[in-house]
């Protein structure tokens, strides 16, 4: 089966099947069906930062289970969510409330199950630090748990789910906490230009959308967004660069490093443009890898493996993926994968 409309790269890659979960068992009982037949299983929400390098063997099984359940107290709202919920919905659906908070996630592509594996984030914000709780079953055994915050040990781009409970666990709802006690996050582009005192969160959603489409191929064109982190370097490696680049955009962080800007790496390579048979680097934000055609997964790795060569070649720093890539048996390494 294709799986083309389930991937925003628009690769034309096939699976054995696909089938849907709108429910925990039936997420249970789809996948042990897989794996009595002797194939691979893979979840997939949107397909939205995902890279097939190649048609994939086994099932991939859609997790589609919804619900929004909505409790509050002095403090704060608390968001019980379905992993199958639409994580850009979600944030309409707050803002629709009177439910400020998700308002700099705005426009994020894919479902809620996917955001706490990456730990979205943009624009000052992500979503550690809006998380309460995971709520995770383990697929071999059928064990559920519940992960707070702290156990999901969220990092840049980074969590629990792409390491210990990488394989054989499904999210299946993602617990949220928003304060009543709202701050407006202005720090980037745009925003700065909002006045902090009398700034509503309709208006940061709607600056933020602007920013996004702005920026970002239309819906025709297949990309998967960001397709590198903003790499984190120590200060010492940072002063050097900036006395070389000193427009060099950055960030310092609270563990005491500097994030740049991967976009800015790779445009200062002179890369924006640059095709690999049908895959190129977005003429408009270099961070972006596009399907300019018929593109292959494999052209598009080859494509992001020149990319991180050339920036390490003239910054010595190494960019790394944040698009999960996928092989014929399932997910593979990406850095791995680009060598």
């Amino acid at each position: 089966m294709t799986l083309k409309p389930l991937n925003t790269f628009s690769l034309n890659v096939y699976a054995h099947q696909v089938v849907t979960a709108h429910s925990e068992n039936q997420l249970l009982m789809l996948w042990k069906h897989a794996l009595q037949i002797n194939r691979p299983a893979l979840l997939l929400g949107s397909g939205s930062n995902v890279l097939f390098l190649e048609n994939y063997t086994g099932t991939v099984l859609l997790n589609r289970i919804k619900g929004i359940v909505i409790r509050e107290d002095a403090e704060a709202w608390y968001l019980h969510v379905g992993a199958g919920e639409v994580w850009h919905d979600l944030v309409i659906y707050t803002l629709e409330r009177k439910i400020p908070g998700l308002e700099n996630l705005a426009l994020i592509p894919g479902y809620i199950g996917s955001a706490p594996i990456q730990n979205i984030g943009a624009y000052g914000v992500a979503l550690q630090d809006l998380c309460e709780y995971v709520d995770i079953i383990q697929l071999d055994h059928g064990t559920k748990l519940r992960l707070n915050a702290l156990e999901c040990q969220f990092g840049y781009r980074d969590s629990i789910f792409k390491h210990r409970y990488r394989e054989n666990v499904a999210i299946v709802a993602v617990g949220l906490r928003l304060s009543k006690f709202w701050r407006p996050v202005l720090n980037y582009g745009n925003l700065k230009q909002l006045d902090t005192h009398n700034v509503t969160p309709r208006q940061i959603f709607d600056t933020i959308c602007a920013m996004r489409r702005n920026k970002l191929p239309n819906s025709k064109t297949g990309n998967a967004g960001s397709f590198f982190k903003n790499p984190l370097i120590d200060t010492k490696t940072a002063a050097q660069l900036l006395a070389c680049y000193p427009d060099a955009p950055y960030s310092p962080q609270t563990n005491g490093g500097i994030k740049l800007a991967a976009g800015w790496l790779i445009d200062r390579c002179k890369l924006k443009g640059y095709q690999v048979g049908h895959a190129a680097v977005y003429e408009k934000q270099a961070l972006i890898l596009i399907n300019i055609g018929q593109a292959s997964g494999l052209e598009i790795a080859t494509l992001a493996k020149y990319v991180r060569y050339i920036v390490a070649d003239k910054f010595a720093i190494w960019l790394e993926p944040e698009v999960r890539f996928i092989g014929a048996e399932g997910e593979v390494d990406a850095i791995g994968a680009l060598l």
